[in-house]
């Protein structure tokens, strides 16, 4: 991890019990009262990176419509020192074989899951993403760099297929994948009977997409391929690729059995893509299936806080975080949120930190968005929250205050680490809180975040007097 170096200024402030505004100045201290001892002269910030959480980040390493297109793999491999050093340790890759737009695919549209850029066909040899060898040499590099790499997994729908009579539509489908047709690999052959509806299923869990060619589950032969057989997408993608896990795609489109006996024959790494807000729904799958999910109750929930209400209590409602923090996977964008023209359904740009600072401080395995983390606005900030959510960001969480400006969080620590506390405020001025009930006694603070210059001293009890920027943030934990 890089080390960071704090030149802050240590500032007497003389704060009040109650939260104020400052608009530069100091704050007014109100009837409370109060003075607010600075740190002792020689004190000075802990080096962060002495703590190790033992947690981590993931990294979403792609947009919709990559470029340069045939690529990206290269793109991504200059880049994974850089990830590693920063605390990443996983990498999510979108779909890595071949999809029916050929080399303008992002995979989605799967046609042959065994096609990593090794067969001419849809017009391409290689994949949007480059070539076989160069997600080979991806894998490798981000191995020796400690990161473990997570396969996009698609097995709701498929397309590409050849034409053929469809019995059971009654009509022409696209439906015939073999070496002739949209599966030059030969392996995994499919006709109109792995399709829904068959000659044993009609039921259809889900047909959002490719509604003539969602897979049936139920046929041993589509399991077999998929996650049983020693040569499956599973274990294939497992084994001969060196994938360490998996990110399913729309979920909502088959089962939650399918997750569970895909996991259960191969284990790994697994986040699902349920795109509903309903922590309780989310709760229920985790809990069927054993993977983790994307917690877009989470995400949901700070889009209402900083962006929809501008009300800092929906971050108190229900999140799967709050129950399940080893199984939320939390994030404030994807490939699809930033495409979307719903402005329901992203995070505006101006509040992307604040919603990350949640995510990095609270419980949870968080993820970044590459456009973001490339955002040359955004990147900085971002090393050193990803920097505080590897190493004092841990222990039990508390919420402290709360109200529609003003959200102060505890993360208590453990007897080695003395953990933080995110102050966020989205008023217009700097905010002052006084008697804020720490767990460090008489023990000089300061902010690590960077967006504010201020240090004072917990009291004897542990009560303190912080500050927050305004429309901003700051983490505070102990100094030395």
């Amino acid at each position: 991890m890089k080390q960071y170096i704090y030149p802050f200024l240590f500032v007497l402030l003389t704060l009040g019990a109650c939260s104020s505004d400052d608009e530069g100045t100091d704050p007014d201290p109100g009837t409370g009262g109060g003075t607010v001892d600075p740190p002792p002269a020689a004190a000075q910030p802990i080096n962060l990176t002495d703590y190790d959480n033992g947690t981590g980040v993931m990294m979403q390493a792609f947009y919709w419509d990559v470029e340069p297109r045939h690529e990206w793999w290269d793109v991504l491999s200059e880049q994974v020192d850089e990830w590693a050093e920063a605390g990443i340790d996983r990498i999510w890759l979108p779909p890595a074989t071949k999809g029916q737009s050929g080399g303008y695919s992002m995979g989605y549209d799967v046609s042959d899951y065994f096609d990593f850029g090794d067969y001419f066909q849809h017009g391409t040899t290689e994949t949007r993403f480059g070539s076989r060898a160069e997600l080979e040499d991806l894998i490798s590099a981000a191995h020796s760099n400690g990161i473990e790499v997570i396969a996009d997994i698609v097995i709701n729908h498929n397309s590409g297929g050849g034409e053929q009579f469809n019995p059971y539509r009654g009509y022409n489908t696209y439906t015939l994948f073999d070496q002739e047709h949209g599966n030059a690999s030969g392996m995994f052959n499919r006709n109109f009977e792995y399709f829904y509806p068959n000659s044993v299923s009609q039921y259809d869990p889900g047909s959002l997409f490719y509604a003539e060619t969602n897979l049936d589950h139920h046929r041993e032969y589509v399991q077999d391929w998929l996650w049983k057989k020693e040569n499956s997408v599973a274990k294939y993608y497992q084994n001969v690729m060196g994938f360490d896990g998996w990110r399913f795609d729309y979920v909502l489109g088959f089962e939650p059995w399918v997750v569970k006996d895909w996991l259960d024959e191969v284990g790994g790494f697994s986040v699902v893509e349920m795109w509903d807000g309903n922590a309780g729904n989310l709760r229920n799958y985790v809990e069927e299936t054993g993977s983790g999910a994307f917690d877009f109750s989470t995400f949901y929930k700070l889009d209402e806080a900083f962006d929809r209400f501008d009300d800092l209590t929906y971050l108190q409602k229900d999140m799967l975080w709050k129950t399940h923090p080893t199984k939320a996977v939390t994030f404030t964008a994807n490939h699809d949120t930033e495409k979307d023209t719903n402005q329901d359904n992203y995070i505006a740009a101006a509040n992307k930190m604040k919603a990350y600072a949640f995510i990095l401080t609270h419980p949870g395995y968080p993820t970044i968005f590459y456009s973001d983390y490339e955002n040359p606005s955004f990147q900085e900030e971002l090393n050193q929250l990803i920097l505080i959510n590897n190493t004092i960001a841990t222990g039990d969480f508390e919420v402290l205050y709360v109200d529609a400006d003003e959200y102060v969080m505890q993360r208590k620590g453990t007897a080695t680490n003395p953990g933080l506390i995110l102050y966020i405020n989205i008023s217009n001025n700097i905010k002052a809180r006084g008697d804020i009930q720490t767990k460090w006694n008489s023990t000089p603070v300061m902010d690590y975040s960077g967006n504010i210059n201020f240090s004072t001293s917990t009291a004897a009890d542990g009560k303190v007097q912080l500050r927050a920027p305004a429309n901003g943030y700051a983490i505070y934990s102990i100094m030395e």
